[in-house]
């Protein structure tokens, strides 16, 4: 195999299953490629928030001077984004050297798309000199691929009711999994004030929660306190939505837990919440009508994003543009959306967990629906439809934004 394309093709088939929890077959390839990270690790899971604090982990930490690895999934646009070294993309090249390693070490142990990913950007950051590697969990936590690497410190952003086939049906069951990236004598910080028993009976006095540090919001900066003091006049992050400072605040309690190994000073804080980038996560982009990207695919992303566009201004019309997987609760998030959208536009995603257009319109009441046979062509016929004052609300899945940022970048339309 010469490309990195030619390396995705082939470990989409290495696993009879997409999905496939469990540490065995990951942890015996680990051992054998005999990878040793030097480099501090912060393990960043949660049902909603843990890219944009894994993001904002990377730039302020990028801010202090160390020299940061990024793990995120799943991507946007290339394969590329989910391996960060220092901010910048690997590239192809480095990757498929990666993968090459992987493909070397594993015999006849079949590995899934995510547990082949994982291992080859655990064996990229060995080979650089890292300072810190921060890892956003994939689906759970406990089971999760990146869970074969102990994490120095936790953070738990959410617990919302999402992936219940693997992680069971309640919050209690969903927050045992998620709880399983915790070490024993090692520091984890939940966002939430009040997460379920499972995980706040998981690790004692070691475990900092939502009600243990917290922020204030304040006009044109924000102040943050912890266990350590108070941080004030922060910069807001640069990232939009109504969870960002709680996101920011488990960011800067888990920094205040790896001072002795990673000290930021407080201009480091501000210029790194004040440079983030995501895109996807209540993305506005430039221009009229306005265009909105956000990756929510259940309901407690949902609410936060109905939120988001409750705060974000009049307009007379708000188109959706979505697309969503069947074995998401499409239900739920039509519900929580229903009071902000005037007008959807529905689309089938492709295979076989993808939901067609008309299951996603069988959920929605009251309100004028049209279907496509792709998040592409929903969104060219929002945008024929919208006015200049209007809003256009992209939602569902990574998958639905994926499709959408491809056309707009398709017809010269710029976004970062």
């Amino acid at each position: 195999m010469k490309t990195l394309d030619d390396w995705l093709r082939f470990i989409e088939q290495q696993h009879p299953k997409t999905i496939a929890l469990g540490l065995e077959r990951v942890a015996a390839v680990f051992s054998k490629m005999r990878i040793q990270l030097a480099a501090p690790v912060i393990t960043v899971g949660g049902t909603n928030g843990k890219g944009s604090t894994s993001a904002m982990l990377e730039c302020i930490l990028r801010s202090a001077g160390y020299r940061t690895g990024l793990y995120t999934s799943p991507h946007l646009l290339r394969y590329n984004e989910r391996v960060r070294v220092s901010g910048a993309e690997a590239h192809d090249g480095a990757l498929c050297e990666a993968f090459e390693a992987v493909e070397r070490a594993r015999g006849q142990t079949a590995l899934t798309y995510f547990e082949f990913g994982t291992l080859a950007a655990f064996w990229l950051f060995s080979r650089e000199e890292l300072d810190v590697v921060i890892l956003e969990v994939g689906l759970g936590g406990r089971l999760d691929a990146v869970n074969v690497l102990d994490a120095d410190c936790a953070v738990l952003t959410s617990v919302g009711i999402d992936h219940v086939d693997y992680l069971g049906p309640t919050r209690e069951d969903i927050g045992r999994e998620k709880a399983g990236i915790f070490r024993a004598g090692r520091p984890a910080v939940i966002a939430e004030p009040d997460p379920p028993r499972s995980v706040a009976e998981a690790l004692g006095e070691k475990l900092f929660l939502g009600k243990d540090f917290g922020y204030q919001a304040d006009p044109g900066q924000w102040s943050y306190w912890g266990p350590a003091g108070r941080r004030a006049g922060l910069a807001y992050p640069a990232l939009r939505g109504t969870m960002q400072l709680r996101n920011a605040a488990a960011a800067l309690c888990a920094l205040e837990r790896m001072r002795g190994r990673l000290p930021v000073a407080m201009q480091d804080i501000r210029q790194g919440l004040a440079s983030v980038e995501l895109p996807g996560r209540f993305q506005v982009l430039p221009g009229r009508p306005q265009v909105i990207l956000d990756v929510a695919h259940n309901a407690e992303a949902a609410a936060t994003l109905a939120r988001n566009l409750a705060d974000s201004g009049f307009a007379p019309e708000t188109l959706a543009v979505c697309g969503m997987l069947r074995d998401k609760d499409i239900g739920a998030v039509v519900r929580e959306l229903a009071a902000r959208i005037t007008r959807w536009h529905v689309a089938s995603l492709p295979g076989p967990r993808g939901a067609t257009a008309d299951e996603i319109a069988s959920h929605i009441r009251d309100a004028a629906v049209g279907k496509y046979a792709s998040p592409a062509a929903a969104f060219a016929a929002a945008r024929e439809r919208a006015g200049e004052s209007d809003k256009i609300v992209v939602f569902g899945s990574f998958l639905t934004v994926a499709d959408v940022m491809a056309w707009l970048n398709n017809n010269k339309t710029s976004i970062r």
